[in-house]
């Protein structure tokens, strides 16, 4: 199979995932957010080049699987809301970010 279609996946996933979840990256430095996704898009077209589509797949699977549980962890040790990221002044402190 192409490794263009996992890129692709990869590529609408985070085109989705900034439209649904940018604003709370709205302090996150372009750099940052572009780097992350140059990193993930690389690291899927290296194991769509040489596992194949499937194992492809499963890396983003995975990926996806370990993104969400380590965020709902993490937030909700610190008491902030998954879905709203509030009360604002602890995910800003939780980000490093001043309120």
């Amino acid at each position: 199979m192409n490794i263009w279609i996992d890129i692709a996946a990869v590529t609408g996933m985070f085109a989705i995932g900034n439209i649904m979840f940018g604003h709370f990256e709205e302090r996150t430095a372009k750099w940052r957010r572009v780097l992350k996704l140059m990193i993930v898009t690389g690291l899927t077209a290296v194991v769509a080049a040489f596992g194949g589509h499937l194992w492809s797949t499963a890396f983003i699977a995975t990926m996806a699987a370990i993104g969400w549980t380590a965020h709902i962890v993490i937030l909700r040790r610190h008491g902030i809301d998954i879905w709203t990221a509030e009360p604002r002044d602890k995910y800003y402190a939780l980000r490093g970010w001043k309120s």
